[in-house]
This record gives C-alpha cells, structure tokens and sequence, in this order.
C-alpha cells in the first residue's frame, strides 16, 4: 500500500554493458549513504537503445519493490514447487531466482511479445555462458530464463510467439550438446516452469490487495495490435500517440525491423519520452486493485510512471 504521492522514476544514460537499476529507499554511496528517493534507471548509451526489452525488466524491478511483493512471491514459489515434490535443490534455486524471473514475467506483461524476443536477443551469449549454472547467482541460466519466457507467452496466449520463440532457443542451445547445469535443474524444468510462472504471475497477493498481477498489468491482442500501428508512425518519424509509454519500447522494435532509421527513431523517442509522454496515451502502467469485500486494504490509484 503506497502512503501519500511517490516520485517518479528517472532514467539516464551512461557508459557501460548492462543495463540496472537502483530502487527507492536504497542507500547510496553517491548520495553519502542517504536513501534513494526515487528509482534509477541505467540505460548503457554505448549499447542498448531505449527501447530494449531489458529496459521494461528494470522497470519491473522497481515495480515489485514498490509494491512490496518481494517477500511474499519468494515464499508463494517456494510453498508451490514444495507442494510439487520437486527436488530441494531445484526448490532452493528458483526460490533465489524469484526477483528475476519476475522482472522477466512483468516486462512481457509491459511490452509484449517484443519484450520476450528482445531479452532473448540480450542472453543470446555463446553457449558456455548460456548452458552455465552460477552456484549462488540472482540470475536464472540463460538456456531456462528464455523458457520461462515462451511459457509467459503461451499463457498470455500469444501461442505462436511461444513456440517460434522455443523453437529458436532450443535450436542454439542443446543440452545434449554440452552443458554445465546441474542434472535435477533440467530433468525437472518441464514441471518447475509452468508451475512457476503461474505462481508468480497468475496467483493472487496479499499486497495486491488479493489480485493477481496480470490483472494489474494487462496486455492483451488488443494492446499487441496498437503496438504494431504506432510502429508506422514511428518508422515515418511521427510520435505514436496511440500507445502508452510502456508499449513504445515494443513498437520501436517493429519499427526498425520495417527498415526505421535507428538514430532518427532514437532522438525521436527519447525527445517524447523526456517531454514526459506529452500527447500520449494515457493508460496507467499499473491498473488501481480495489478492495474485496472485507476492507483489504487498497494500492493507491495514483499509478507508477515512466518516465526519461
């Protein structure tokens, strides 16, 4: 439950080779140890244009600290994959996955299925980093966390994206080439997977005021079709006025594979979204949960923005 107004988040560009993010509340050593008033978006200007997927990913970041949510989908997926009989191990590793594998699941849910193929473009490594477990990472293996996403995708039911979207992962990487994931993380990925993804996206939360988050934040057909009309505004360097800010980073992306100057569709974007997304759609990134019946308490209507 948000208490009184919050600051928007700000975005910069910086030298480097990832994006990152630094949440609301965090101490920093730039700001001699006081805390971070509002959340920090990185956008490598040496690398990632800003409408990479992996910018919707740090967006939702910070939304599942705003939300306070961290806590309780760490436990929810822990408890489901118990509930499943999965081997500890396997348990304990997608419990350490959990913030993540949620930023992933939420920036699909931001952007669509340009967010999906987007990340799988950024993890596209040469196979010994992809096919390598980390003991004790944040991070999912590249080989699952693209897996994880095709399963977002199908139960979004963009069906087809899910597929093409497999079908290439597993055509790079083939464990049966080679691999360094241990065997009980990938004799049971067929289980973990969707079991995951539906604990994590599809199951209500208390602090959600008992409401799922592809409820909060909807992307349907209608959405994908929109993003797929702002794109030819985009190409013709016309400000796609038709979608909201979170869905230009997806239109971007089908704008410059309809042959869209990169530059001239980056000055674009980043002049519009630094005006603040005046004349944009003015859908909200995050849907107001209203109480159920009993007074569970609310978020605030007033939703998070993006901002540049």
């Amino acid at each position: 439950m948000f208490e009184g107004p919050v600051l928007k988040p700000l975005t910069y560009l910086e030298h480097g080779y990832s994006p990152a993010t630094m949440r609301r509340g965090v101490s920093l050593a730039r700001l001699l140890g006081e805390p971070n008033p509002f959340p920090l978006i990185r956008i490598p200007y040496d690398r990632d244009q800003p409408w990479q997927a992996v910018f919707l990913h740090e967006v939702a970041h910070n939304l599942m600290a705003d939300l306070g949510i961290w806590q309780e989908t760490r436990e929810a997926v822990i408890v489901r994959l118990h509930e499943a009989r999965l081997p500890l191990r396997v348990v304990a590793i997608y419990g350490r996955w959990h913030k993540e594998i949620f930023a992933d699941l939420a920036a699909l849910l931001l952007g669509g299925p340009a967010a999906a193929y987007g990340m799988a473009e950024f993890l596209a490594h040469p196979a010994d980093r992809v096919m390598t477990y980390r003991p004790g990472g944040p991070h999912p293996v590249g080989y699952l966390r693209i897996l994880l996403l095709a399963e977002m995708l199908r139960r979004m039911r963009f069906s087809r994206e899910a597929e093409d979207l497999a079908g290439i992962w597993r055509t790079l990487y083939d464990p049966r080439r080679g691999h360094r994931i241990p065997t009980e993380l990938l004799a049971t990925s067929g289980r973990a997977i969707p079991a995951v993804v539906d604990e994590i996206t599809f199951q209500p939360r208390r602090n959600l005021a008992q409401r799922a988050l592809v409820s909060l934040i909807r992307f349907t057909a209608d959405h994908q079709r929109a993003i797929r009309r702002a794109a030819f505004d985009l190409a013709a360097g016309l400000p796609a006025t038709n979608v909201p800010p979170r869905h230009v980073p997806a239109a971007c992306r089908y704008a410059l594979n309809a042959g869209a100057d990169s530059r001239r569709l980056g000055l674009l974007v980043t002049e519009l979204l630094a005006r603040g997304g005046t004349g944009w759609s003015g859908e909200p990134l995050v849907a107001a949960a209203r109480p159920p019946p009993g007074g569970t308490p609310s978020l605030r209507s007033e939703p998070l923005a993006l901002a540049a």
